[in-house]
């Protein structure tokens, strides 16, 4: 969630050394069984289940779609699985950017955030010039709900600055989103209907891309920690800027009120794309830590306690964006395997074998 935009901007720097390191791997996909593809061009992120699981929403920039940059897609599971060329619906209204989509609880409407209110055409990408990677931090971002057929039916944040990255809860409750309402990037929740929003998290660095736990009680979220005077003054000089480097990341847990806050993994680099397993007791996640060119990113789960780290992925050199199906059969992810040497980023469905 930020993040259509931050694993393409990843994609821009991989070159094909980085391969190298793969063959270093063991080559096992042991929890995965009977893969299949989804989509088969652009860069396709976020894809996340209907209640019914027959449907996942997701983001693309898939020319092919008629888009210029990241938007909203409704993807029939059963008919993308069979037919290379099938076409998703665009749920989104095809102006500005958008991030971060995610069913309603009634599986009728679909839960995004946008820029189109601040202009219809696609925001400036961030610099290129820098050494780091950046993720831009839109401050037209938005979260809208809009049904099937693409019609927006309520708005849900019109603060001034960044609202997006927005999850449901499995008892269909509670929204939980990042802002930057308050100068820094924390998690905020709000009730179904876009009432009550609260902060969650306080500490300084960016915190986001959370996901609420089996039971809604807890979220899993990535967050950055500067701890240098120059971490921290490069942290803020950025935020002015409305761009957040994401080079050290860590998977940290915390109760839906903001109690509890753990930090789950110390493995460095950029751990990110958290999701809780069905039990409640592990987390699915994207790493690059085992990488010595920055640049491998593959599927690790993690007990709630940081014990017992796995290796899920070991194919290509890009995996991310893990999310269970709602019983907990299937997971869905976005990868650049078989991609016949491009960069394009595809969506991935296996059944999931404890």
């Amino acid at each position: 969630m930020i993040t259509r935009l931050f694993f393409t901007l990843i994609f821009l720097a991989i070159s094909t050394s980085a391969l190298v390191s793969q063959s270093e791997l063991p080559k096992t996909e042991k929890h995965l069984k009977n893969i299949k593809q989804l989509t088969f061009g652009g860069n396709n992120a976020e894809a996340y289940w209907s209640p019914d699981s027959k449907s996942l929403t997701c983001q693309s920039d898939f020319k092919q779609w008629g888009v210029q940059c990241d938007q909203i897609f409704r993807i029939d599971i059963k008919k993308a699985a069979k037919d290379t060329a099938y076409r998703p619906k665009m749920i989104s209204t095809s102006f500005g950017r958008t991030t971060c989509s995610y069913f309603m609880p009634d599986g009728k409407h679909i839960l995004y955030a946008s820029t189109h209110k601040g202009g219809h055409a696609c925001p400036a990408p961030p610099p290129t010039d820098s050494k780091k990677y950046l993720w831009p931090i839109y401050a037209d971002f938005d979260i809208f709900i809009a049904d099937k057929k693409g019609q927006i039916t309520r708005q849900l944040t019109n603060t001034e600055g960044y609202d997006a990255e927005a999850t449901v809860s499995p008892d269909g409750k509670k929204i939980v989103f990042t802002s930057d309402r308050t100068g820094d990037l924390e998690l905020w929740t709000m009730n179904i209907d876009g009432s009550d929003q609260r902060q969650v998290t306080s500490g300084l660095g960016y915190d986001g891309g959370a996901f609420f736990s089996p039971d809604s009680k807890k979220l899993v979220f990535r967050a950055s920690r500067p701890q240098t005077e120059e971490e921290i003054k490069e942290y803020k000089d950025l935020l002015k800027q409305h761009l957040v480097a994401p080079t050290n990341m860590e998977i940290y847990t915390v109760n839906v009120d903001g109690s509890d806050l753990k930090q789950i993994t110390h493995l460095g680099k950029a751990n990110w794309a958290p999701f809780f397993h069905p039990s409640g007791k592990k987390i699915v996640f994207s790493s690059n830590h085992h990488s010595k060119r920055g640049y491998d990113f593959q599927l690790y789960m993690i007990n709630t306690d940081g014990t017992g780290l796995e290796q899920i992925t070991t194919e290509s050199i890009f995996n991310a964006f893990p999310m269970f199906s709602p019983d907990g059969k299937k997971l869905v992810w976005s990868s650049n395997r078989r991609n016949w040497g491009t960069r394009d980023t595809n969506l991935f469905v296996a059944d999931w074998a404890d």
